[in-house]
């Protein structure tokens, strides 16, 4: 009997042994991966922890080695450690790109290089990218991703926007101008121009895209003529229409091989999120790299239908279908609006048509949108607009590995946690949870010695 108990003993001994072994094992185990592994889960609203997807896009798209350097000194009497609130945040770049380099630069040191850097802004950096620059002072996923979209693009030729007759102003503030959207392409990375073919001799060779945008007054017969000669030659082409006549521009509809349907494209889809029926959304895309993994809103106010025609000149493709059960009104909008199938056209409607043609050894490409008013300033924030608008430009200017959605803003705020807090919770980790557990086993060793 005292032979058995001894066995016993024996055989829980151990067994505690190998308890108390494969404890400690654990914690050192689990103490060297969180050493050599980094795993993150964000789990803030909107993920403004991480990089936006489009952000990660546009960083797996840019060939080629990356430098970023930080002019910061090494405290700041407001912010604080400067140089490590940057470097968290440029990490989350780091952990996409490999092959980017961050160096950072204290100005109190060496003030000479700051100097010569151009460096006016504590907490500045310098994004260099194969011989070209970028200078940011305002710190946040959306202006890095933008400068790094701005140092990607390979074109260095203009935007052209026609003038003089009434279109819509790249640069104007006006509600019916496309001032915004003017500034989100510098922002991009685009030159824009104006171009007013009454004084100038001819569109010129280096314009990357001329937009035409809803003239009011009739084009005189020889600028038309310097416009089909533009598009004779391959140029590209961005032409919004709105309900108005054209102007003078029906040889450009011709050469094009468009119908133009009269009247306003009436959606009443719009009337269910509060929008009025005149507003077309665009919901339904076709296949094309403008439009690829483009799965969001758009808004068309006062849109007219697009018909492209059968051609064995161009290669066409309706861009966004709109009012499944709606209709082309060809009546006056004043009054009662309804559906009169002798006079009116039932949906869907297309309202967004991309032309492509190719002209010695190299692709023409032509947009033709027929609202003016989804990128003008009033409406450019409905929907997602600006990146439909945005993908129009890379996809007519040859950057079509640009096409993305725009970096989200971020949402939540902050969760500070006090220093006394933080070591509570180090503590209590680090400390007391593996002490419980230590001394969970010891106590179970000491009871069944004792039984």
């Amino acid at each position: 009997m005292i032979m058995v108990n001894n066995r016993l003993r024996m055989q829980r001994l151990a067994q505690s042994g190998v308890f108390i072994v494969l404890l400690i094992s654990s914690v050192g185990l689990l103490g060297y991966l969180a050493r050599e592994t980094s795993v993150q889960w964000d789990v803030s609203q909107n993920g403004r922890n991480s990089l936006s997807q489009a952000s990660v896009e546009v960083l797996r798209k840019i060939n080629g080695p990356l430098t970023i350097t930080v002019y910061a000194t090494a405290q700041d009497a407001q912010l604080g450690n400067i140089p490590a609130i940057i470097g968290e945040f440029l990490s989350r770049y780091q952990r996409v790109k490999p092959d980017l380099t961050v160096t950072f630069i204290d100005p109190a040191e060496q003030p000479k290089i700051t100097q010569d850097a151009g460096v006016q802004v504590n907490g500045e950096m310098v994004v260099t990218f194969k011989n070209k620059r970028e200078h940011l002072s305002t710190i946040n996923e959306q202006t890095l991703t933008g400068a790094l979209m701005r140092l990607a693009r390979s074109t260095e030729e203009p935007v052209m926007a026609l003038t003089g007759h009434g279109e819509r102003q790249l640069d104007g503030i006006a509600g019916h101008d496309l001032g915004e959207f003017g500034k989100q392409l510098m922002i991009k990375g685009f030159k824009t121009r104006r171009l007013n073919l009454s004084t100038d001799h001819d569109v010129p060779f280096n314009t990357s895209v001329l937009i035409i945008a809803s003239p009011q007054v009739d084009l005189p017969e020889g600028e038309v003529d310097k416009l089909l000669a533009y598009i004779a030659r391959g140029g590209n082409l961005l032409w919004l229409i709105d309900q108005e006549p054209l102007h003078g521009l029906q040889p450009l509809a011709e050469k094009l091989e468009l119908t133009l349907t009269p009247g306003v494209v009436v959606d009443p889809q719009a009337q269910q999120i509060k929008l009025p029926i005149t507003v077309a959304l665009g919901t339904n895309y076709g296949r094309h790299p403008v439009t690829h993994n483009f799965d969001y809103m758009t808004m068309f106010p006062f849109s007219r239908q697009i018909t492209v025609n059968e051609s064995k000149e161009w290669r066409t493709v309706s861009l966004v279908e709109t009012a499944q059960s709606g209709w082309v009104e060809t009546g006056k909008l004043d009054t009662g609006i309804t559906f009169d199938k002798m006079y009116d056209v039932a949906g869907p409607v297309t309202i967004a048509a991309a032309l492509s043609r190719v002209l010695t050894d190299r692709e023409q490409r032509i947009a033709v949108i027929g609202s003016g008013n989804f990128l003008a300033n009033t409406y450019l924030g409905n929907g997602n607009n600006l990146d439909f608008g945005i993908n129009l430009i890379n996809w007519l200017t040859g950057e079509e590995n640009l096409v993305t959605i725009q970096p989200r803003a971020t949402l939540d705020s902050h969760l500070i946690l006090s220093e006394s807090m933080l070591t509570l919770i180090a503590g209590g980790f680090l400390i007391v949870l593996p002490l419980f557990f230590l001394s969970s086993g010891i106590f179970i060793w000491w009871r069944r010695g004792r039984e």
